[in-house]
């Protein structure tokens, strides 16, 4: 077994491996940006070291500078976690040509599963079923019409070839969308993967995502752990996991025949460590869809079905020793579910909502895990992925798994940011849920979403321009506790108000970011300004796109609050904007009186 372990990652995953390294009694080496010099995973590691400053290319995407602490360490492994290198081929042989074990598959499974094109050539191959469409790459719109036309049909998923996480997806419902689709899939792919060839799938319109979690040694052995059902998702990224699926969506026949191809896909590639092959569900038919060679976000319910240490698994199978389970002694128990606690407004479209924290209170009790990477005072920064932490419940089943769930989320307290925890709450107490839909009418409903908005205090502007705060306090009078609400200054006094409170707009030109008739539509979030779709003086529709925005790696497309004529447009593409910047003033054929 290693001595010491170097973790290539940062917040919850990089936490995760740390506490797996103590238990195991290896040395912990952690790394950092100089945004993280106070994080909980620098903090919890036997030694760390700085990488360089914050953005990821020059600190955890910094292979040079990750190599010198390496060597200057003397790790003998080094475990990438999600995210980053995890899944970088030449950044696993560049380990081995320096004699430093890179846990995780070889580099040759991780290039041959990486290219979408390349997997699926190869699962054809060895007989695993795939979704219909081309297994090389479409180089032009003109050539993807044609190959549509006479080959696929629509709807198309457009995707690109090294994509992943929802990016580099796109979906041509109809001919007319596909020159847009091409585009954004191949614009998203040469952004986040430096690769920005596309190639054809056909579009399920409403198939469930279930993938199996494999785990494989050196010796030989390869193994499933049973499904997990990642059906919930916004914008193809996922945003609540279960394992195992419902039971009246995958049976125990399904079940082994999902495993099966789980098991082959990783065979073919010389599959080792722990890695996952995920798929499509459509009327009775499963389909693979890619594979992730690293350990996945969602691993946790698997480990709370199975009592099956993932990670531990992988760290055992790249010091060469056989997994510690066979396929006969794996046994599913209960159900487990996760919800992924984001800094997202899920009212605003799933915004990413960066921020620092106040206080924090994790849930506890029987059956609550909570695998964070903030703490109380921390900060969720732009500059890497909105995930807070990932809150998972066990119990006996579906039911009583989905009530200790809502039971943790109101016990979660994370003060000074907006999280997913309202929209969690939310969605597992409809009908949708409890049958085990895919609520795609829920993620997709901006109506509904809107519904599921924190409640925040009310803020008013006296005539003075001072703000007056609405807060609520519990107060005890002869022993009994009353809520009371309390309007006045905030406690730091009141000063004129300035920036977030503004003085009173002029007539006819208020401000919003919400939409309703107010002329000035205003940035959602922090970040920067990806593309411009509009001019001024465009006439537009309720719910036309005007521009989107890149923040904390993902592209925010902003839509028109209301109809009108774009009579100011002080935007820039490539320009870093700020949340409540004006994106737009939209003036109504009648203005506002």
């Amino acid at each position: 077994m290693f001595s010491s372990i170097l973790i290539a990652n940062r917040g919850e995953i990089a936490l995760r491996v740390i506490r797996c390294c103590k238990e195991m009694g290896i040395k912990s080496i952690a790394v950092y940006s100089e945004l993280d010099r106070d994080a909980l995973h620098v903090q919890a590691a036997d030694e760390a070291y700085l990488l360089g400053p914050g953005p990821a290319a020059e600190s955890y995407l910094n292979v040079e500078k990750l190599l010198e602490v390496i060597k200057e360490s003397g790790a003998e492994a080094v475990h990438p976690g999600y995210g980053f290198l995890a899944e970088n081929a030449p950044f696993a042989e560049l380990l081995a040509e320096n004699d430093i074990v890179f846990i995780g598959p070889p580099a040759s499974a991780i290039e041959s599963m990486g290219s979408k094109t390349s997997a699926r050539d190869l699962m054809q191959a060895a007989g695993v079923p795939i979704v219909p469409g081309t297994t090389e790459t479409v180089e032009t719109v003109e050539l993807a019409r044609k190959i549509i036309d006479e080959e696929v049909g629509y709807p198309v998923a457009i995707k690109a070839t090294g994509g992943g996480g929802g990016k580099g997806f796109r979906v041509a419902l109809t001919a007319d969308e596909l020159e847009e689709a091409f585009d954004g899939a191949s614009r998203e792919g040469e952004k986040f993967f430096s690769d920005g060839r596309v190639y054809i799938e056909r579009y399920l319109p409403n198939p469930r995502h279930i993938e199996v979690q494999i785990l494989a040694d050196t010796q030989g052995n390869t193994i499933h752990l049973g499904e997990r059902d990642c059906s919930i998702q916004r914008r193809h990224q996922k945003l609540i996991e279960e394992a195992p699926a419902p039971a009246w969506v995958v049976d125990e026949e399904l079940r082994a025949k999902i495993g099966k191809i789980g098991v082959d896909a990783a065979k073919a590639v010389g599959y080792v460590g722990a890695g996952t092959v995920e798929g499509m569900l459509q009327d009775g038919e499963y389909f693979f869809l890619e594979m992730n060679t690293r350990v996945q976000v969602e691993h946790c319910v698997t480990e709370m079905v199975t009592g099956i240490d993932i990670v531990r698994e992988g760290i055992r199978a790249a010091a060469g020793e056989p997994l510690s389970v066979t396929q006969d002694q794996v046994e599913i128990r209960g159900h487990a579910i996760e919800c992924r606690i984001n800094a997202e407004n899920a009212a605003k479209n799933f915004a990413p909502a960066p921020g620092k924290i106040g206080r924090y209170v994790e849930p506890a009790g029987p059956g609550v895990r909570v695998d964070s990477g903030v703490g109380e005072n921390g900060e969720v920064t732009p500059m890497y992925d909105p995930m807070v932490a990932k809150l998972i419940v066990w119990d006996v089943d579906r039911e009583h798994a989905t009530a200790r769930m809502l039971r943790a989320l109101g016990e979660y307290e994370i003060e000074g940011l907006t999280t997913l925890i309202p929209f969690h709450t939310a969605l597992l107490a409809t009908e949708q849920w409890d049958k085990g839909e895919i609520c795609r009418d829920l993620t997709e409903d901006k109506a509904w979403l809107k519904s599921t908005a924190p409640e925040k205090p009310v803020e008013r502007i006296d005539a003075d321009g001072v703000e007056q705060l609405e807060q609520q306090y519990t107060v005890e009078v002869s022993g009994r506790r009353f809520d009371v609400n309390v309007i006045g200054p905030p406690p730091s006094g009141g000063a004129p108000a300035a920036g977030a409170a503004a003085p009173k707009p002029k007539r006819g030109e208020r401000k919003s970011s919400a939409g309703g008739g107010a002329d000035i539509l205003e940035a959602p979030l922090q970040g920067n300004m990806w593309k411009v779709v509009v001019k001024a003086g465009d006439t537009v529709e309720e719910g036309q796109l005007l521009c989107i925005i890149e923040a904390m790696k993902m592209e925010n497309e902003i839509t028109a609050h209301k109809a009108g004529t774009i009579a100011e447009l002080p935007i820039t593409e490539g320009a870093a904007i700020g949340a409540g910047d004006p994106i737009a003033r939209i003036v109504s054929e009648t203005p506002a009186e």
